[in-house]
């Protein structure tokens, strides 16, 4: 569902922008609300969720898609996290939709999809472990590296109930907007990946911009 935000970039009290294989990764306060801007169009920005206050409460796609019925995201999907609690909100979306049941490139599935020589190119598990690496201060281990959301990422449900990996359905400037209904770390890697159609094997810049209310 696409639905506009009124909010102004100019307004923002964040702005950073990511290069393409590098994390974002900071706490949203209750009540702000976090955009994710797809800079140049078909980016992918595979992102988890954690509660501030413990992050072994984190985002659950098992829980959220159950709850809400759809396997994608948009405009009024609430995320729940692994303790049945809303974690954020949907509130705007130009894209229409995003994939929470794809996954995250690794190192391993590269091999799998692509090429066994492929193994060694930079994935976003990569990026996962190294900002938890980087800011031991949250808490975060490599056993918190669950299930993440492909924003702006699209990733068909075959009738057979298969996964196939499609061109993307975003394009320049299009963005998601969540409010944080809990204190949230928001932990995101702007895919690297060359091999995934989904970016067009260009991976480019996203933007990630915060509001207070």
């Amino acid at each position: 569902m696409i639905v506009e935000s009124e909010l102004k970039a100019e307004n923002a009290v964040v702005s950073d922008t990511v290069d393409a294989g590098d994390y974002y990764l900071k706490v949203i306060k209750k009540g702000q609300i976090v955009r994710i801007l797809d800079v140049e169009g078909n980016q992918a920005a595979d992102t988890l969720f954690y509660s501030a206050a413990d992050p072994a409460e984190r985002y659950s796609a098992t829980d959220t898609i159950r709850e809400q019925g759809q396997v994608y995201l948009t405009a009024g999907s609430v995320l729940l996290s692994n303790h049945m609690n809303p974690m954020l909100k949907i509130v705007a979306d130009t894209c229409g939709r995003h994939d929470t049941i794809g996954g995250a490139c690794a190192t391993e599935s590269n091999t799998v999809r692509y090429a066994l020589d492929k193994k060694c190119m930079h994935a976003c598990r990569d990026s996962w472990l190294l900002a938890i690496a980087e800011n031991e201060e949250l808490g975060l281990s490599k056993k918190d590296i669950t299930h993440n959301i492909n924003f702006f990422m699209n990733v068909p449900v075959t009738p057979e109930g298969g996964l196939s990996f499609a061109d993307g359905i975003s394009g320049a400037g299009k963005y998601v907007e969540l409010e944080a209904l809990m204190d949230t770390i928001i932990l995101i890697s702007n895919c690297p990946q060359l091999n995934n159609p989904c970016n067009a094997y260009n991976p480019t810049q996203i933007q990630v911009l915060v509001w207070d209310q």
